[in-house]
């Protein structure tokens, strides 16, 4: 083997270590952060937590609704709320609007199709502090197999140790969709076409 040869080699030898090494340190850095965010259950279990939304009905009144099962959960770090996270699964099929007629039409093709839709899902891809106690959670909603960006305007309410000798934190968010943007598209008057999401979560430390 010549020496330009020998050369080379040792040189796509080094780079690759190089390239390695930088490789562990930056999953050194991400795992770094991810531990340093603490794991919240939101308490669907004790109902301390909601979904709800309210549509408006012919431009006479406001339609309102939640959606009674879901689950979830947050991490948290209260120093650099750019670190934390959330995801939340939605049970389709759990929507109640307090009429038996209407949940059924909803729950058909005219409108959420739970059969072939049956969940509905948020992943938060960033979080961008705005005050003390608010933020913006920019993030992934699928909704009937659609998947848009959307913003939660959130407010941390609170948190710290419960009764139990547990630990918890509290927010509540607001955002407001397009039901276009998500296939939803039966007719329901010009003054229908947005529905505006109201979330109250409150999450219980996961101790490991």
């Amino acid at each position: 083997m010549c020496q330009k040869t020998q050369e080379r080699r040792a040189l796509l030898i080094q780079h690759a270590i190089s390239s390695l090494l930088i490789l562990l340190l930056t999953f050194g850095v991400i795992q770094r952060a991810m531990s340093q965010t603490d794991r919240y259950i939101i308490d669907t279990k004790g109902s301390h937590a909601f979904i709800q939304f309210k549509i408006n009905h012919l431009g006479f009144s406001w339609l309102l609704g939640q959606f009674n099962q879901f689950t979830g959960e947050f991490h948290f770090d209260d120093q650099h709320p750019a670190n934390s996270s959330v995801q939340v699964e939605i049970d389709v099929k759990s929507i109640n609007t307090n009429h038996d007629g209407r949940d059924k039409h909803l729950r058909g093709t005219d409108f959420f199709d739970v059969e072939q839709f049956p969940t509905a899902t948020f992943i938060s891809k960033t979080i961008e502090q705005t005050g003390d106690k608010t933020g913006k959670i920019i993030g992934n909603l699928t909704l009937k197999g659609v998947t848009k960006l959307i913003t939660l305007e959130a407010n941390h309410v609170g948190g710290g140790s419960d009764p139990w000798g547990g630990t918890r934190h509290g927010f509540e968010a607001t955002t407001t969709i397009q039901l276009k943007d998500f296939g939803i598209d039966y007719d329901l008057g010009p003054a229908s076409q947005t529905a505006q999401i109201y979330l109250s979560v409150e999450g219980i430390l996961h101790k490991q």
